[in-house]
């Protein structure tokens, strides 16, 4: 009888393997499901167990065996309790990640609060993912737009404020992927507090975190006072989120954006505002209605904000005529010697504009007081002339 060769037999054994082994790990699943295919079933805490084995077999996971993720799991039956699935057995990197960020608080793995079920994950690029671009606007707006939620944590309830601005009206309703959604701001995984240095949203960080979409933008405001004097370190100036806000961001031209936008840049300057809000332009803007009156970031600029000693400044002496033409058909020298920012209570700066309102306060509280004094002295004349009557007509009736 022909002896086989070693070869020839560890080749057989590979194809037995190969044709048998999906087969078999296809009959653990199909025996695992036989009870946990009841999409009802619940364990002996009240947890539901079931398995919707159709979504399973389309999911991420569903060319696992159930072994793969139940390592504990040996024999059938298995005990009541089981040990959790350790999910950073192959998602190591995820799992680092999580570590310090704000959603580890002291569980063990809170994968499934944003993926889901660990049986009905799917991966980020299919609409039915938890976490596909469109849906992450919801998956987290589980938590942070829970009202109960933001209070346990001291947190702000940005959900519904989301939804409402710019970037989540493009995503929502105009379905637009490249739309910044939670993650893009603050990350998948390592999400620390905006209090942390190495945060996304730590505000040092903020104009590079929205820079990431408004590349542009940013490098003008990198260039112009605020963005250099937060590189500085002088943490007072204003980035990106402080004018536009966090979560409710509104789209620059619509008319709550502008009203809004010279307040804004008040609670800073706020000398500037106490001048602008005695002007043409704030009055006017004040009676509701007249949107494009003039704001502060129509005529300084909205982003690259330089020094009027900078030629480059719309608000430079040679530019002045450009800028308030933009506006004012036919500006010329004459017309941009107006003062925007004219103090009538400083004295040094503007000495003409000082005494002409001290003058017409002078005039306007001695005419009012003239008149004051003169009625008066009517009204005790008045009462003189009365008594004075009635005294000579009971003298004539005795």
């Amino acid at each position: 009888m022909k002896m086989v060769s070693l070869k020839t037999l560890a080749l057989a054994a590979a194809v037995f393997l190969f044709f048998t082994a999906p087969h078999a790990a296809q009959a653990q699943k199909t025996d695992c499901l036989a009870c946990h295919g009841d999409t009802t079933m619940q364990d002996a805490a009240g947890h539901n167990v079931g398995v919707p084995a159709d979504t399973f077999h389309s999911s991420i996971h569903g060319s696992l065996e159930c072994s793969n993720c139940h390592t504990t799991i040996k024999d059938y039956p298995h005990p009541d309790q089981v040990t959790p699935v350790q999910c950073d057995t192959c998602h190591a990197d995820e799992a680092a990640g999580l570590t310090g960020s704000v959603h580890k608080d002291g569980k063990e793995h809170p994968c499934t609060s944003c993926h889901g079920d660990a049986h009905t994950i799917f991966p980020k690029s299919d609409p039915k993912s938890a976490v596909y671009p469109l849906n992450v606007p919801k998956t987290c707006g589980a938590c942070h737009g829970n009202d109960a939620m933001a209070k346990k944590h001291g947190l702000n309830n940005v959900y519904p404020l989301y939804l409402d601005s710019i970037h989540g009206f493009a995503l929502s309703k105009e379905g637009l992927l490249v739309a910044a959604n939670c993650q893009s701001c603050h990350g998948s995984h390592h999400i620390l507090s905006h209090k942390d240095p190495e945060s996304a949203t730590n505000k040092v960080n903020v104009p590079k975190t929205c820079g990431s979409c408004h590349a542009g933008i940013t490098a003008d405001y990198e260039a112009g006072v605020h963005g250099k004097a937060v590189a500085a370190g002088h943490l007072g100036a204003p980035v990106c989120s402080d004018c536009h806000t966090a979560h409710a961001i509104l789209q620059p031209t619509e008319a709550e954006f502008r009203s809004q936008s010279t307040p804004i840049c008040g609670s800073c300057h706020k000398d500037k505002f106490s001048t602008y809000r005695d002007t043409f332009h704030s009055q006017l803007g004040a009676l509701g209605g007249y949107v494009e009156t003039a704001r502060c970031w129509d005529c300084h600029g909205a982003h690259e904000i330089l020094p009027a000693s900078d030629p480059r400044s719309p608000v430079a002496p040679a530019n002045l005529i450009k800028t308030c033409g933009r506006c004012h058909a036919g500006a010329n020298a004459s017309f941009v010697k107006y003062q925007p920012h004219a103090n009538a209570r400083n004295r040094k700066l503007n000495p003409a504009l000082y005494f002409v309102r001290l003058f017409m306060n002078l005039l306007l509280a001695g005419t009012l007081g003239f008149f004051m004094i003169h009625t008066i002295l009517w009204l005790i004349r008045a009462r003189y002339d009365q008594i004075k009557k009635k005294s000579a007509q009971g003298a004539k009736n005795v």
